[in-house]
Protein backbone atom coordinates (compact mmCIF):
# COMPACT_ATOMS: atom_id res chain seq x y z
CA UNK A 1 0.00 0.00 0.00
CA UNK A 2 1.16 3.37 -0.82
CA UNK A 3 2.00 5.49 1.94
CA UNK A 4 4.50 8.10 3.13
CA UNK A 5 6.25 8.24 6.33
CA UNK A 6 7.11 11.45 8.39
CA UNK A 7 10.56 11.77 10.34
CA UNK A 8 10.60 14.42 13.45
CA UNK A 9 13.85 15.14 15.18
CA UNK A 10 12.57 16.42 18.15
CA UNK A 11 14.13 19.87 19.71
CA UNK A 12 14.07 22.53 22.75
CA UNK A 13 12.92 25.26 20.21
CA UNK A 14 12.58 24.15 17.32
CA UNK A 15 11.89 20.60 15.27
CA UNK A 16 12.87 19.04 12.10
CA UNK A 17 10.28 17.36 9.33
CA UNK A 18 11.11 15.11 6.99
CA UNK A 19 8.77 12.69 4.57
CA UNK A 20 9.21 9.84 2.53
CA UNK A 21 7.56 8.08 -0.01
CA UNK A 22 7.64 4.38 -0.16
CA UNK A 23 10.97 4.30 -2.20
CA UNK A 24 12.99 6.34 0.28
CA UNK A 25 12.78 9.60 -1.94
CA UNK A 26 12.05 12.93 -0.06
CA UNK A 27 9.49 14.66 -0.55
CA UNK A 28 9.89 17.55 2.34
CA UNK A 29 12.37 19.14 4.22
CA UNK A 30 11.57 21.53 7.20
CA UNK A 31 12.81 23.15 10.51
CA UNK A 32 9.88 24.32 12.41
CA UNK A 33 9.23 26.50 15.29
CA UNK A 34 7.53 24.58 18.48
CA UNK A 35 4.87 26.61 17.79
CA UNK A 36 1.26 25.35 17.20
CA UNK A 37 0.95 27.49 13.88
CA UNK A 38 4.06 26.41 12.08
CA UNK A 39 3.53 22.55 13.47
CA UNK A 40 -0.23 22.80 12.51
CA UNK A 41 0.85 24.00 8.91
CA UNK A 42 3.50 21.19 9.07
CA UNK A 43 1.24 18.67 9.50
CA UNK A 44 -0.85 20.22 6.56
CA UNK A 45 1.84 20.17 4.13
CA UNK A 46 2.49 16.79 4.61
CA UNK A 47 -1.04 15.35 3.98
CA UNK A 48 -1.63 17.65 1.00
CA UNK A 49 1.56 15.33 -0.22
CA UNK A 50 -0.03 12.20 0.73
CA UNK A 51 -3.47 13.30 -1.20
CA UNK A 52 -5.27 10.71 0.64
CA UNK A 53 -2.69 8.00 1.21
CA UNK A 54 -1.78 7.26 4.27
CA UNK A 55 0.56 8.73 6.27
CA UNK A 56 2.81 7.48 9.23
CA UNK A 57 4.69 9.66 11.23
CA UNK A 58 8.10 8.32 13.48
CA UNK A 59 9.38 10.60 16.41
CA UNK A 60 12.33 10.30 19.13
CA UNK A 61 10.98 11.46 21.56
CA UNK A 62 7.27 10.31 23.69
CA UNK A 63 6.96 13.27 25.79
CA UNK A 64 8.70 16.90 27.03
CA UNK A 65 9.43 18.63 24.11
CA UNK A 66 7.19 17.18 21.14
CA UNK A 67 4.48 17.20 23.30
CA UNK A 68 2.39 19.77 21.53
CA UNK A 69 3.59 18.05 18.32
CA UNK A 70 2.46 14.80 19.83
CA UNK A 71 -0.78 16.21 20.98
CA UNK A 72 -1.67 17.94 17.74
CA UNK A 73 -0.77 14.24 15.76
CA UNK A 74 -3.12 12.68 18.45
CA UNK A 75 -5.92 15.29 17.29
CA UNK A 76 -5.47 14.98 13.61
CA UNK A 77 -6.10 11.08 14.08
CA UNK A 78 -2.92 10.05 12.75
CA UNK A 79 -0.08 7.26 13.43
CA UNK A 80 2.69 7.75 15.40
CA UNK A 81 5.56 5.32 15.66
CA UNK A 82 8.18 6.01 18.21
CA UNK A 83 11.79 5.52 17.65
CA UNK A 84 14.14 5.90 20.48
CA UNK A 85 17.09 7.88 20.18
CA UNK A 86 19.97 5.33 21.17
CA UNK A 87 18.30 3.13 17.77
CA UNK A 88 18.42 6.77 16.04
CA UNK A 89 21.80 6.94 16.49
CA UNK A 90 23.54 3.54 16.25
CA UNK A 91 21.03 3.62 12.66
CA UNK A 92 23.08 6.66 11.78
CA UNK A 93 26.01 4.77 11.68
CA UNK A 94 24.71 2.52 8.39
CA UNK A 95 24.24 5.88 6.02
CA UNK A 96 26.77 7.53 4.04
CA UNK A 97 28.45 10.27 5.62
CA UNK A 98 29.70 11.21 9.08
CA UNK A 99 28.43 14.64 9.87
CA UNK A 100 25.10 14.68 12.00
CA UNK A 101 22.39 17.98 11.63
CA UNK A 102 18.67 18.02 12.28
CA UNK A 103 17.81 17.23 9.15
CA UNK A 104 19.55 13.44 8.61
CA UNK A 105 18.17 12.71 11.72
CA UNK A 106 14.56 12.91 11.15
CA UNK A 107 15.80 11.52 7.78
CA UNK A 108 17.13 8.26 9.35
CA UNK A 109 13.92 8.24 11.81
CA UNK A 110 11.61 8.51 8.52
CA UNK A 111 13.48 5.84 6.78
CA UNK A 112 13.80 3.61 9.57
CA UNK A 113 10.30 3.61 10.32
CA UNK A 114 9.85 2.82 6.48
CA UNK A 115 11.68 -0.63 6.65
CA UNK A 116 11.33 -1.45 10.81
CA UNK A 117 8.25 -3.55 12.14
CA UNK A 118 9.26 -3.45 15.69
CA UNK A 119 8.81 0.44 16.17
CA UNK A 120 6.17 0.81 18.62
CA UNK A 121 2.75 3.02 18.26
CA UNK A 122 1.94 5.96 20.34
CA UNK A 123 -1.32 5.94 22.02
CA UNK A 124 -3.09 8.76 23.86
CA UNK A 125 -2.85 7.82 27.24
CA UNK A 126 -6.06 8.67 30.05
CA UNK A 127 -5.82 11.78 31.81
CA UNK A 128 -4.95 9.88 35.27
CA UNK A 129 -1.79 7.91 33.33
CA UNK A 130 -0.77 11.14 32.07
CA UNK A 131 -0.59 12.68 35.48
CA UNK A 132 0.39 9.61 37.45
CA UNK A 133 3.28 10.08 34.48
CA UNK A 134 4.37 13.77 35.60
CA UNK A 135 3.82 13.21 39.10
CA UNK A 136 5.99 9.80 38.95
CA UNK A 137 8.93 11.49 36.91
CA UNK A 138 8.72 14.32 39.27
CA UNK A 139 8.99 12.25 42.92
CA UNK A 140 12.12 10.48 40.52
CA UNK A 141 14.11 13.91 40.28
CA UNK A 142 13.35 15.08 43.70
CA UNK A 143 15.03 10.94 44.92
CA UNK A 144 17.95 12.12 42.44
CA UNK A 145 18.19 15.19 44.09
CA UNK A 146 18.55 14.15 47.66
CA UNK A 147 20.75 10.84 46.75
CA UNK A 148 23.24 13.78 45.69
CA UNK A 149 22.88 15.94 48.44
CA UNK A 150 23.54 12.94 50.92
CA UNK A 151 26.72 12.14 49.18
CA UNK A 152 27.53 15.46 49.13
CA UNK A 153 26.54 15.82 53.14
CA UNK A 154 28.36 12.52 54.09
CA UNK A 155 31.84 13.49 51.90
CA UNK A 156 31.64 17.18 53.59
CA UNK A 157 31.33 15.59 57.35
CA UNK A 158 34.14 12.72 56.45
CA UNK A 159 36.44 15.54 55.60
CA UNK A 160 36.45 16.72 58.86
CA UNK A 161 34.75 14.52 60.90
CA UNK A 162 35.04 10.87 60.13
CA UNK A 163 34.05 9.39 63.60
CA UNK A 164 30.98 11.13 63.00
CA UNK A 165 30.14 10.17 59.96
CA UNK A 166 30.77 6.68 60.43
CA UNK A 167 28.43 6.50 63.02
CA UNK A 168 25.64 8.72 61.17
CA UNK A 169 22.93 7.15 59.19
CA UNK A 170 22.25 10.90 57.32
CA UNK A 171 19.38 9.45 55.56
CA UNK A 172 17.18 9.64 58.96
CA UNK A 173 15.81 12.31 60.34
CA UNK A 174 17.32 12.23 64.07
CA UNK A 175 20.94 12.38 62.85
CA UNK A 176 20.09 15.51 60.61
CA UNK A 177 18.58 17.33 62.46
CA UNK A 178 21.73 16.77 64.99
CA UNK A 179 24.00 18.12 62.37
CA UNK A 180 21.94 21.18 61.88
CA UNK A 181 22.74 22.11 65.62
CA UNK A 182 26.28 20.39 66.17
CA UNK A 183 28.69 19.82 63.55
CA UNK A 184 32.10 19.83 65.22
CA UNK A 185 33.72 17.64 67.69
CA UNK A 186 34.63 20.38 70.00
CA UNK A 187 30.57 21.49 69.70
CA UNK A 188 29.31 17.80 70.64
CA UNK A 189 31.79 17.34 73.76
CA UNK A 190 30.88 20.93 75.28
CA UNK A 191 26.68 20.04 74.72
CA UNK A 192 27.28 16.93 76.72
CA UNK A 193 24.94 13.78 76.69
CA UNK A 194 21.98 15.16 78.79
CA UNK A 195 22.03 18.43 76.87
CA UNK A 196 22.13 17.13 73.45
CA UNK A 197 19.41 14.30 74.52
CA UNK A 198 17.20 17.45 75.74
CA UNK A 199 18.28 19.06 72.78
CA UNK A 200 16.93 16.56 70.48
CA UNK A 201 14.23 15.75 72.45
CA UNK A 202 12.47 19.22 71.91
CA UNK A 203 12.63 18.68 68.14
CA UNK A 204 11.02 15.29 68.26
CA UNK A 205 13.58 13.21 67.54
CA UNK A 206 13.10 9.69 68.30
CA UNK A 207 15.76 7.79 70.54
CA UNK A 208 16.90 11.14 71.61
CA UNK A 209 19.83 10.04 74.33
CA UNK A 210 20.90 6.96 72.26
CA UNK A 211 21.83 9.20 68.88
CA UNK A 212 23.28 11.82 71.94
CA UNK A 213 25.37 9.24 73.87
CA UNK A 214 26.70 7.65 69.87
CA UNK A 215 27.62 11.61 68.81
CA UNK A 216 29.51 12.41 72.25
CA UNK A 217 31.30 8.69 71.85
CA UNK A 218 32.32 9.46 68.32
CA UNK A 219 33.31 13.72 69.65
CA UNK A 220 35.76 11.40 72.24
CA UNK A 221 37.59 9.93 69.34
CA UNK A 222 38.69 13.03 67.61
CA UNK A 223 40.55 16.37 69.33
CA UNK A 224 42.16 17.78 66.80
CA UNK A 225 40.37 20.76 64.74
CA UNK A 226 40.69 20.30 60.72
CA UNK A 227 41.82 23.44 59.46
CA UNK A 228 38.91 25.06 57.82
CA UNK A 229 36.67 23.32 60.18
CA UNK A 230 34.24 26.42 60.53
CA UNK A 231 33.43 27.06 56.71
CA UNK A 232 33.64 22.82 56.34
CA UNK A 233 30.96 22.81 59.70
CA UNK A 234 28.46 25.71 57.87
CA UNK A 235 28.21 23.74 54.81
CA UNK A 236 27.19 20.50 57.02
CA UNK A 237 24.65 22.69 58.32
CA UNK A 238 23.51 24.08 55.03
CA UNK A 239 23.23 20.48 53.52
CA UNK A 240 21.58 18.69 56.56
CA UNK A 241 18.75 21.39 55.91
CA UNK A 242 19.26 20.43 52.46
CA UNK A 243 18.45 17.09 52.70
CA UNK A 244 15.59 17.29 55.18
CA UNK A 245 13.87 19.56 52.97
CA UNK A 246 14.08 17.35 49.57
CA UNK A 247 12.41 14.95 52.40
CA UNK A 248 9.59 16.72 52.84
CA UNK A 249 9.42 17.37 49.11
CA UNK A 250 9.14 13.97 48.57
CA UNK A 251 6.57 13.08 51.00
CA UNK A 252 4.48 15.56 49.67
CA UNK A 253 4.96 14.45 46.02
CA UNK A 254 4.63 10.48 47.83
CA UNK A 255 0.73 12.29 48.69
CA UNK A 256 -0.20 13.66 45.57
CA UNK A 257 0.77 10.34 44.08
CA UNK A 258 -1.02 8.29 46.23
CA UNK A 259 -3.95 10.38 46.01
CA UNK A 260 -4.44 10.47 42.06
CA UNK A 261 -3.21 6.28 42.12
CA UNK A 262 -6.42 5.73 44.23
CA UNK A 263 -8.56 7.73 41.80
CA UNK A 264 -8.02 5.35 39.03
CA UNK A 265 -9.92 2.51 38.13
CA UNK A 266 -7.32 -0.45 38.54
CA UNK A 267 -5.88 0.60 41.71
CA UNK A 268 -7.46 -1.67 43.39
CA UNK A 269 -6.39 -4.28 41.61
CA UNK A 270 -2.55 -3.32 41.06
CA UNK A 271 -2.39 -2.63 44.52
CA UNK A 272 -3.87 -5.81 45.56
CA UNK A 273 -0.46 -7.35 44.22
CA UNK A 274 2.23 -7.90 47.28
CA UNK A 275 4.74 -5.80 47.08
CA UNK A 276 2.58 -3.15 44.93
CA UNK A 277 2.06 0.20 46.92
CA UNK A 278 0.75 3.05 45.53
CA UNK A 279 3.85 4.43 44.48
CA UNK A 280 5.04 1.13 42.38
CA UNK A 281 1.82 0.98 41.73
CA UNK A 282 1.13 4.57 39.90
CA UNK A 283 4.63 3.82 38.25
CA UNK A 284 3.15 0.51 36.71
CA UNK A 285 -0.05 2.59 35.55
CA UNK A 286 2.26 5.41 34.15
CA UNK A 287 4.35 3.04 32.25
CA UNK A 288 1.71 1.31 30.64
CA UNK A 289 -0.68 4.59 29.39
CA UNK A 290 -3.37 3.48 31.82
CA UNK A 291 -4.52 -0.05 30.76
CA UNK A 292 -3.01 -3.23 29.05
CA UNK A 293 -4.66 -2.80 25.65
CA UNK A 294 -1.61 -1.85 23.83
CA UNK A 295 -0.69 -5.38 24.64
CA UNK A 296 -1.83 -7.98 23.06
CA UNK A 297 -0.49 -10.67 25.49
CA UNK A 298 1.53 -11.34 29.23
CA UNK A 299 4.52 -12.04 26.83
CA UNK A 300 4.30 -8.70 24.93
CA UNK A 301 4.15 -6.98 28.43
CA UNK A 302 7.13 -9.18 29.78
CA UNK A 303 9.21 -7.74 27.35
CA UNK A 304 8.21 -4.30 27.08
CA UNK A 305 9.20 -4.23 30.80
CA UNK A 306 12.68 -5.97 30.61
CA UNK A 307 11.84 -9.25 32.62
CA UNK A 308 11.98 -11.32 29.50
CA UNK A 309 15.52 -12.07 28.80
CA UNK A 310 16.35 -12.48 24.46
CA UNK A 311 17.95 -15.32 22.89
CA UNK A 312 21.45 -14.71 21.48
CA UNK A 313 22.36 -18.19 19.95
CA UNK A 314 24.58 -18.22 16.84
CA UNK A 315 25.77 -21.43 15.70
CA UNK A 316 26.43 -24.54 17.94
CA UNK A 317 25.60 -22.21 20.76
CA UNK A 318 21.70 -22.23 21.86
CA UNK A 319 20.02 -21.48 25.26
CA UNK A 320 22.39 -18.73 25.37
CA UNK A 321 20.24 -15.56 27.17
CA UNK A 322 20.93 -12.29 28.15
CA UNK A 323 18.44 -8.90 29.24
CA UNK A 324 17.08 -6.94 26.49
CA UNK A 325 18.17 -3.84 25.04
CA UNK A 326 14.81 -2.14 24.35
CA UNK A 327 12.78 -1.70 27.35
CA UNK A 328 11.50 0.38 29.70
CA UNK A 329 13.47 0.55 32.80
CA UNK A 330 11.28 2.04 35.14
CA UNK A 331 8.40 -0.95 34.46
CA UNK A 332 11.42 -3.45 35.09
CA UNK A 333 12.17 -1.72 38.40
CA UNK A 334 8.51 -1.81 39.39
CA UNK A 335 8.19 -5.99 38.86
CA UNK A 336 12.01 -6.71 40.28
CA UNK A 337 11.12 -4.13 43.22
CA UNK A 338 7.61 -5.31 44.16
CA UNK A 339 9.01 -9.27 43.29
CA UNK A 340 12.14 -8.76 45.81
CA UNK A 341 9.31 -7.39 48.63
CA UNK A 342 6.67 -9.78 47.87
CA UNK A 343 9.46 -12.61 49.26
CA UNK A 344 8.76 -11.40 52.94
CA UNK A 345 5.49 -10.85 52.55
CA UNK A 346 3.58 -13.19 50.10
CA UNK A 347 3.59 -17.33 50.84
CA UNK A 348 3.03 -17.62 47.10
CA UNK A 349 6.10 -15.62 46.11
CA UNK A 350 8.43 -17.15 48.80
CA UNK A 351 7.53 -20.95 47.83
CA UNK A 352 8.25 -19.77 43.88
CA UNK A 353 11.58 -17.90 45.18
CA UNK A 354 12.71 -21.33 47.18
CA UNK A 355 11.73 -23.47 44.03
CA UNK A 356 14.13 -21.29 41.99
CA UNK A 357 16.99 -21.35 44.19
CA UNK A 358 16.78 -24.61 44.73
CA UNK A 359 16.91 -25.42 40.97
CA UNK A 360 20.75 -24.00 41.40
CA UNK A 361 19.60 -20.11 40.06
CA UNK A 362 21.31 -17.30 42.13
CA UNK A 363 19.30 -14.53 44.11
CA UNK A 364 19.39 -12.30 41.20
CA UNK A 365 17.88 -14.63 38.39
CA UNK A 366 15.35 -16.27 41.14
CA UNK A 367 13.93 -12.68 41.65
CA UNK A 368 13.88 -11.85 37.84
CA UNK A 369 11.68 -15.41 37.41
CA UNK A 370 9.45 -14.69 40.25
CA UNK A 371 8.82 -10.98 38.28
CA UNK A 372 8.11 -12.41 34.94
CA UNK A 373 5.91 -14.94 36.78
CA UNK A 374 3.84 -11.46 38.38
CA UNK A 375 3.84 -10.03 34.98
CA UNK A 376 1.19 -13.22 34.20
CA UNK A 377 -0.47 -12.90 37.04
CA UNK A 378 -1.17 -8.97 37.43
CA UNK A 379 -2.20 -9.60 33.54
CA UNK A 380 -4.73 -12.40 34.59
CA UNK A 381 -6.14 -9.75 37.75
CA UNK A 382 -6.39 -6.68 35.14
CA UNK A 383 -8.00 -9.06 32.61
CA UNK A 384 -10.76 -10.43 34.88
CA UNK A 385 -11.12 -7.28 36.80
CA UNK A 386 -10.71 -9.17 39.81
CA UNK A 387 -8.23 -8.62 42.88
CA UNK A 388 -5.57 -10.78 44.47
CA UNK A 389 -6.33 -13.68 46.88
CA UNK A 390 -3.22 -15.99 48.34
CA UNK A 391 -6.00 -19.07 46.99
CA UNK A 392 -7.51 -18.71 44.21
CA UNK A 393 -10.61 -18.90 42.98
CA UNK A 394 -12.03 -22.32 41.74
CA UNK A 395 -13.76 -22.11 38.67
CA UNK A 396 -16.48 -24.37 38.81
CA UNK A 397 -16.66 -27.51 35.39
CA UNK A 398 -19.70 -28.09 33.95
Amino acid sequence: MSRIWAGIDSGKGHHHGLALDTDGKALLSRRVANDEPELLKLIGDVLDLADGRQVTWAIDMTGGEPALLLALLVSHGQEVLYMPGRLVNRASDGYRGEGKTDARDAYVIADQARMRRDLRPIRPDDEAAIELKLLTGRRSDLVEDRTRSVNRLRGTLLSMFPALERVLDVTNTGPLKLLTGFQTPAAIRRAGVTRLTKWLANRSVRNARTLAETAVEAAGHQYTAIPGEKTIARLVHTLAEEVMALNEQIREMDKLIEGRFREHELADIVQSVPGIGPILGAEFLAAVGGGLDEFTSPDALAAFAGVAPAPRDSGKVSGNLHRPVAYHRRLQRVFYTSALVSIRCDANSRKFYDRKRGEGKKHVQAVLALARRRVNVLWALIRDRRCYEITPPVTATA
